[in-house]
């Protein structure tokens, strides 16, 4: 199984036509596959939108691809609304959780890494021995590595009710989560965090 993360840039002041226009074309889809979330910016880089996607193999998402065209319906009505568009394939970690089936927060966090070539194992297994003990204060949504898109990515994502309580509950976790966060900014290149909010059409909403 593996993620597809696509991220929109939109023209400023166009995310609600967006979303409207993805919410028509939405039902169509997923008749055919379930969509993990569809997500707006509101802290980080603003007007964009990022939808995810979980798909079984490569020529799982081939067919439901050509399904879904020819619904008619998809792909929605929003190329007006799109400045850039970006892909990515995440593999998720060992131990990233199921896929959430309900909604998990009111906020979604989605932090970035950008680590050297050939660091990944590494980083894997650091976060690894750490995350189970983190995931006890908040929520993991999920978590991976890019395999096709812009490459040595480690993302992961989480939920929180509200920035008061991110900021408490980070707060708690770099006090009371040995090792956390992991040691990993001997490899790290860049970071990016941005924070999210769930569309109403959309699961985790």
């Amino acid at each position: 199984m593996f993620l597809e993360m696509r991220t929109y840039v939109l023209k400023p002041g166009m995310t609600n036509d967006f979303v409207k226009g993805f919410a028509a074309g939405l039902p169509a889809r997923l008749k055919i596959s379930k969509l993990l979330g569809l997500f707006c910016s509101e802290v980080g880089g603003l007007n964009r939108v990022t939808h995810v996607w979980p798909y079984e193999s490569f020529e799982d998402r081939e067919r439901i691809g050509n399904e879904a065209r020819k619904t008619g319906m998809w792909p929605p009505k929003t190329q007006e609304f799109i400045l850039t568009q970006e892909n990515k394939i995440i593999q998720p970690a060992p131990f990233s959780p199921s896929l959430p089936e309900k909604k998990l927060g009111e906020i979604y966090e989605f932090r970035t890494y950008t680590y050297q070539p050939g660091t990944m194992p590494t980083v894997l297994e650091r976060f690894g021995k750490v995350i189970p003990d983190r995931t006890k204060i908040s929520p993991l949504v999920f978590a991976g590595t890019t395999m096709i898109g812009p490459l040595n990515q480690f993302i992961h994502v989480w939920a929180y009710k509200d920035a008061g309580e991110r900021e408490r509950l980070r707060a708690e976790a770099a006090k009371t989560v040995v090792g956390w966060p992991p040691g990993t900014r001997e490899f790290m290149v860049a970071q990016e965090n941005t924070i999210m909010n769930p569309a109403p059409c959309a699961p985790l909403n």
